[in-house]
């Protein structure tokens, strides 16, 4: 009886140390992985047979091994326990760790974000944003109510009403210490799911956290999506600010944003009636500041420009903000008066054209010290970046007076060229197409403003090139057609000259027909096509 009263006793011990490890510190030894773990697995599945033996027997005790397996599982268990509790006692150490790491902690009291400003103010500029439980470095308080922090690599200005600060914080901060994700490269691709081919859902800048959810090979998960291990730190740290998104410092440029909601250009005029002068036209989706609203008008200053354009024909407020996002490219905008256009990413490539200052042009990669840019459809360069701002831009203003027909016949004529191929500003480019309304390239759009006028030329920019008069760049009038070379000294892109230094072009299909400075580029030939 008493031999059969301890088999019992066995059992019973045996139960609770298997249901004390079906608790969390079980699920945290499994997670840990290792020897332990399949120790505890071979020793788990050994109790459970020992516990069917002995139940199928109506008496007698348990075998040496029997017993031996259910004292080593009960060690196993206690076992388990202790590396649970030295697992938490690990965990804390680190967080406390990472909030001694700051100086003079602040945690963010927001629900949404809270702007970083690089001044003390609400008309600065916007330079981040932190978001709610967020933390950062407070630096110097101001009497005005802002704090200067230091948070995710950026040092700006935030209101301190919202800034939970002393023992609060740090208290705050130990629950919202988590493993994190940080970014080691200047940007990179958070995708959909764990796969280079997968969809790019966003995002994630130089020195962002975000917090890991789960991890496989290569790959952690954060609540956005995927980021690949190649570009990251796994640390336990806190949440910091986020610098502004690339697309949305484009605001900072704008106080009252309009954008000209036309397909293809808005006029722009001196006084605010039909009749006013047009001094400029905006392309589509073009930007501009708002200064005043005057009878179903508003004086906008777009670039270089300042005129009247029809309120109806401008988007403002948040459709302006929404829309601008969408539109916002990439740009290369040029500082310098004339730089060097190469055919590889290296100063001991061939300098093959020259560009202008101010002229914009997409940004096709960036390469180290080097972007290639899009010239035309089809043609690209390589431009130093220390000559040029890479930064998301609009679409501006472009300065324009239509030509006046004067009484010379000449002359006159010339306008009429002129103006006439300005009716197709915006309208698509079409590689081999000669449609001034359905889309055109670069030759079939020149062949058909001249068509229009009796004038037949080939459709080709190398055939045109070798017809009508030669015109050096000081001669030049509105009409005369300007041509342009690849790499290789092969023409292969031709423009209309329409006067004060621009010219009209299908472009790109990125562009369409638009409006460009004559010397964009280094032009190789310049026809007079209508021979007077």
């Amino acid at each position: 009886m008493e031999n059969n009263n301890e088999k019992k006793d066995y059992i019973i011990r045996l139960d609770k140390a298997r249901k004390k490890r079906s608790n969390n510190d079980y699920k945290k030894l499994l997670v840990m992985g290792g020897t332990a773990v399949l120790c505890v697995a071979v020793i788990s599945a050994v109790g459970i047979a020992v516990k069917n033996h002995l139940s199928a027997k109506p008496a007698g005790l348990a075998t040496a091994s029997e017993a031996t397996a259910i004292k080593m599982e009960e060690s196993a268990g206690l076992s388990a326990e202790a590396e649970s509790e030295a697992q938490a006692a690990k965990e804390k150490e680190e967080k406390e760790k990472v909030v001694s790491s700051y100086k003079n902690l602040g945690i963010i009291k927001v629900s949404g974000y809270l702007n970083v400003r690089k001044a003390p103010g609400t008309e600065e500029d916007v330079i981040g944003k932190l978001q709610g439980d967020s933390a950062c470095d407070i630096l110097e308080n101001t009497e005005s109510g802002w704090c200067k922090i230091s948070s995710g690599g950026i040092e700006g200005y935030i209101n301190s009403e919202f800034v939970l600060t002393g023992e609060d914080a740090k208290k705050k901060a130990m629950d919202l210490v988590k493993l994190r994700a940080v970014i080691q490269t200047d940007s990179m691709n958070i995708r959909k799911e764990p796969s280079t081919s997968s969809d790019v859902v966003g995002q994630a800048l130089s020195n962002e956290r975000y917090e890991v959810l789960g991890q496989s090979e290569g790959w952690v998960q954060i609540p956005a999506g995927y980021l690949s291990t190649d570009y990251v730190k796994l640390e336990y740290g806190l949440n910091e600010a986020r610098k502004l998104d690339l697309k949305a410092m484009i605001f900072n440029l704008y106080k009252n944003i309009g954008i000209s909601d036309v397909d293809n250009y808005l006029n722009v005029r001196e006084e605010p009636n039909e009749n006013g002068k047009i001094i400029a036209k905006m392309p589509s989706k073009a930007a501009g500041n708002i200064l005043e609203t005057t009878d179903g008008w508003y004086k906008i200053q777009s670039g270089n420009i300042t005129g009247f354009v029809k309120s109806d024909y401008i988007l403002t407020g948040q459709a302006a903000k929404d829309e601008a996002l969408q539109v916002a490219e990439l740009m290369a905008i040029v500082n310098t008066d004339m730089l060097n256009a190469r055919t590889e990413p290296s100063t001991d490539s061939k300098i093959w054209t020259q560009i202008s200052n101010n002229e914009r042009y997409p940004v096709l990669k960036q390469i180290d010290g080097w972007i290639q840019i899009e010239l035309e459809e089809n043609s690209s360069a390589y431009v130093s970046t220390d000559y040029v701002d890479v930064r998301y831009a609009l679409p501006e203003a472009i300065k324009f007076s239509p030509l006046e027909e004067k009484a010379n016949a000449q002359a006159s004529f010339r306008a009429q060229v002129v103006n006439y191929a300005l009716q197709f500003l915006g309208n698509p480019y079409v590689w081999g197409g000669t449609s001034l309304t359905k889309g055109a390239d670069c030759s079939g759009f020149t062949m058909s403003v001249y068509a229009h006028f009796g004038i037949g030329l080939p459709h080709y920019s190398g055939s045109q090139a070798g017809m009508g008069k030669v015109v050096k760049s000081s001669d030049m009038r509105p009409g005369d057609l300007i041509y342009y070379a690849d790499s290789k000294g092969t023409i292969n892109h031709v423009s209309m000259y329409i006067g004060n230094g621009q010219i009209v072009h299908a472009a790109s299909r990125r562009s369409g027909i638009k409006i460009s400075t004559w010397n964009y580029r280094t032009p190789v030939k310049i026809r007079n096509m209508i021979g007077d």
